[in-house]
């Protein structure tokens, strides 16, 4: 299932959704791109080997070359350090204390999830909305982790069948082939 529990997904999935809402003009949310999967993803990172933090490539796959993209790759030490502790915090361990304790990720998002309410996604927009802006350091996490997920790469779990970048009109990447110099001014 990955970190959080399902009662953490549902709660998590309807504050993105604020956070990340579907559009008028056919934007889809938080919740259809997948964003809960992607922070999900993220706080269980080193749950598989290597770690899913850099995916691997060069090529993805969906413009031709060999699909790499998928397998992630190994961390030296220093960047599993710096990633461990920013997602699971200090915990006391000397290497991640060098500039004092860290409250990790993990941490973050159980204690937001918590301050928000077991009936979050039940009640009203504005009642959830007051409720993020109650907790306004978790929120501003969630969103920055919201939206990585709704345009990252789908290797990362989010941006679910692309819905992000078709949304936007971006052709995503495009290695081997690249862009050309038009597509590049157009943009």
């Amino acid at each position: 299932m990955g970190f959080l529990e399902l009662h953490e997904r549902v709660i998590l999935e309807a504050a993105a959704d604020r956070l990340v809402p579907s559009t008028a003009d056919g934007h889809p949310g938080a919740r259809a791109l997948g964003v809960v999967d992607y922070i999900d993803g993220l706080l269980d990172a080193f749950a598989i080997d290597p770690p899913r933090i850099w995916a691997g490539g060069p090529y993805s796959g969906r413009a031709g070359g060999a699909a790499s993209f998928g397998a992630f790759m190994t961390l030296s030490p220093l960047e599993e350090l710096a990633w461990r502790t920013r997602i699971e915090g200090s915990q006391g361990i000397p290497e991640r204390e060098r500039m004092g304790p860290i409250v990790g990720w993990q941490t973050q998002y159980r204690d937001g999830i918590a301050a928000l309410g077991t009936d979050f996604a039940t009640v009203a927009g504005v009642e959830q909305d007051a409720r993020l802006n109650a907790v306004d350091e978790f929120r501003d996490v969630l969103y920055q982790h919201a939206v990585e997920g709704a345009y990252a790469a789908p290797e990362y779990l989010g941006n679910r069948d692309l819905l992000a970048w078709k949304a936007i009109e971006f052709p995503g990447d495009v290695q081997p082939r690249g862009y050309t110099d038009a597509e590049v001014e157009q943009r």
